[in-house]
């Protein structure tokens, strides 16, 4: 998906391994007088206008990595000194609560690199000022510090890491697949744009999300010697597992909708993926990716 999709701008989230919870930084306060009606109205173009990115985050000081593994960093704020920087240490740079960094995040996990890259956590409402000014210019997560450069997107990521790292391979030698894998990673934002878009409305679940969700079935039964995208666990499954997650939860606790009702194959891949470390490690608790996601969007 592209960067307009699902914005990782949002509190800080301090894993469950963190022993001092972090204030939540006030929001910026913007007064506006309205009649009741103009406001109602004036909120729901706003709500409209978000981005899909933005219900993927969640904002709060306490949101639990189900079972990290690993003793997560504190996350730094802008009274934040930053890391060493270009030091030879390789570092992943992420928020904790963030689908695009979550990306990286679980590649890194999968390939067992835990010891050479290093994560370090960005709390994206209280940015620090140098991590634009030196470490990466676009000032999102994730981006990756190696070998003097820094790199970012998340999807350019995730190959990177396969690509320069040890580990196993995420991506298979068979050229059907490799193709395969190509034409789902190019339909990730169309895919998140089609499921927000009922998220955000105020009527059932329409016809284009039914229809990208039956396409991502589909997708998931073209290979059958497994049950993910292509076939084994691979970089396309750690491209979509953020975001299915995400519209599990939400779909569900909004729209009453269960994503994979008549979708076998669906079901399936999310079991399979719950079953792999490297993923459950990077997980938010899911009660409270609908709480904060509901405030987001001002449902009761």
């Amino acid at each position: 998906m592209s960067s307009l999709a699902f914005p990782c701008r949002s509190s800080p989230l301090t894993p469950a391994s963190t022993s001092v919870t972090p204030p939540v930084p006030a929001s910026p306060c913007i007064k506006i007088r309205r009649s009741g009606r103009t406001a109602h109205r004036h909120l729901h173009r706003l709500a409209a206008r978000t981005s899909a990115r933005t219900v993927a985050m969640a904002a709060a000081a306490a949101a639990p990595v189900i079972s990290p593994k690993e003793d997560l960093p504190p996350i730094l704020t802008s009274t934040s000194e930053p890391p060493p920087l270009f030091d030879g240490t390789t570092r992943l740079y992420v928020a904790y609560h963030c689908p695009y960094a979550q990306r990286a995040w679980i590649a890194r996990n999968y390939k067992g690199v835990q010891d050479k890259i290093k994560i370090v956590a960005i709390d994206l409402a209280d940015r620090p000022a140098w991590y634009k000014e030196k470490v990466y210019p676009g000032n999102k997560v994730p981006s990756l510090e190696h070998n003097n450069q820094v790199k970012g997107e998340s999807l350019d990521l995730v190959k990177y890491i396969d690509s320069n790292f040890d580990g196993p391979a995420l991506l298979p030698d068979d050229s059907e697949k490799k193709q395969f894998a190509e034409e789902l990673l190019a339909y990730t934002d169309e895919f998140g744009k089609a499921a927000y878009s009922s998220i955000i409305s105020k009527g059932d679940v329409s016809e284009e999300t039914v229809a990208a969700l039956d396409k991502i079935e589909a997708a998931l039964g073209k290979f059958t010697d497994g049950p993910f995208f292509l076939g084994q666990f691979s970089l396309v499954d750690i491209a979509y597992v953020p975001f299915i997650e995400r519209f599990q939860i939400f779909f569900s606790g909004i729209k009453n909708y269960d994503i994979t009702k008549g979708r076998p194959n669906i079901h399936k891949f999310i079991e399979e993926v719950n079953k792999i470390d490297a993923y459950t490690q990077t997980k938010l608790d899911p009660q409270f990716l609908l709480e904060q996601t509901k405030k987001r969007l001002g449902i009761e």
